[in-house]
């Protein structure tokens, strides 16, 4: 059938898309196309096909993830609502920790909203303004869609045993001292130091971060003390300890690494926690680094309320981008309101 055409082109333009640059929200986009296309693609050779068995292995398990779907979403919900419970028992109620708890609360009143129907509860001129706003959420559950298969498919990335610099992403220190998930970053620096070491020149190992109002040392001093006593040698060091976030880790630690090199090409990867990983890598681009990122484990508590705060920043990054195409929504909604509400 012609259509299979459609997902092998789609799965050519995504693997050039990924190979290029796998720090790129549109390599989710190309992935989703895809798979969509060849699901569809395999319903449709189902349904061509004479062969009863051949349409049973493709229409059954369809039916039964739609049938799925539900219970999915319901016991994502107990999920994060228990998970919110363990993670602010943990470390502490407080705003950042609550995301999971919010997500919760809002996928439950996407399942009471049939029942209740709040747009019945409304003037009928509103209407438009109620299907303005479910727009907008199926705009952010597809971007959400796409985050998700672009983080997931840079987890994938392995970079060479061929590395000058290493750089290290702080995450602040708890009383001056190096705390666990900022550990877990140093020793995955430290594992690739000695995994190249190995096998050719082992790489210079850059700590970046600043000193925190609350903190008397920089950060960057502190994980360089932590990497020494683990068995790093100290020429084979640096710090950047001016940096305050992730873009200006990398900005500063650029500028490091091209001192050092004095206009050589040079070959560079950077260390952060595994959540954190694909937002690092887009600040590493804006940043001019042609720099991949590896990612050290995180406890599987705290990682969903992680990666809930990782998308909301995304989003923010590309907050010029997400208005430019909300911003019509929301006008014309209100605009058909207002013109419901005195002509009609």
């Amino acid at each position: 059938m012609y259509f299979g055409i459609i997902p092998l082109i789609l799965f050519i333009v995504f693997l050039i898309s990924y190979f290029k640059d796998p720090r790129k929200m549109i390599n989710g986009l190309l992935f989703n196309l895809f798979i969509c296309s060849f699901l569809l693609f395999c319903v449709m050779l189902s349904l061509a096909s004479d062969h009863y068995f051949l349409r049973l292995i493709v229409i059954i398990p369809l039916i039964a993830l739609f049938i799925l779907i539900p219970f999915g979403i319901v016991a994502l919900m107990f999920g994060l609502f228990l998970n919110a419970r363990v993670l602010m028992k943990r470390e502490g109620r407080r705003l950042a920790n609550s995301l999971t708890l919010l997500v919760a609360i809002g996928i439950l009143l996407f399942i009471l909203l049939p029942i209740i129907n709040p747009a019945s509860l409304f003037s009928v001129h509103l209407q438009p303004i109620f299907g303005g706003i479910s727009l907008i959420t199926f705009y952010f559950f597809i971007h959400l869609s796409n985050f998700l298969s672009a983080y997931f498919l840079y987890q994938f990335n392995r970079p060479r045993l061929n590395q000058d610099f290493i750089i290290v992403l702080g995450s602040g220190l708890i009383n001056d001292k190096v705390p666990p998930l900022l550990a877990s970053r140093i020793q995955k620096a430290i594992d690739f130091y000695h995994k190249q070491a190995a096998v050719t020149t082992p790489p210079t190992i850059i700590f970046s971060g600043g000193q925190g109002p609350d903190e008397n040392l920089p950060e960057a001093e502190a994980m360089q003390r932590y990497a020494i006593e683990k068995g790093i040698p100290i020429e084979h060091t640096l710090q950047e300890n001016r940096s305050v976030n992730t873009y200006q880790n990398m900005l500063f630690s650029k500028q490091l690494m091209d001192d050092r090199k004095q206009g050589e090409a040079y070959n560079s990867i950077f260390t952060t926690n595994n959540f954190h990983l694909f937002r690092a890598g887009i600040y590493a681009r804006l940043a001019g680094l042609d720099s991949q990122g590896i990612g050290s484990k995180t406890a599987f508590y705290y990682w969903p309320n992680a990666m809930i705060r990782e998308y909301v920043a995304i989003v923010v990054m590309a907050r010029k981008r997400h208005m430019k195409m909300i911003g019509p929504i929301v006008i014309i909604s209100i605009a058909l309101s207002l013109f419901s509400f005195f002509f009609v």
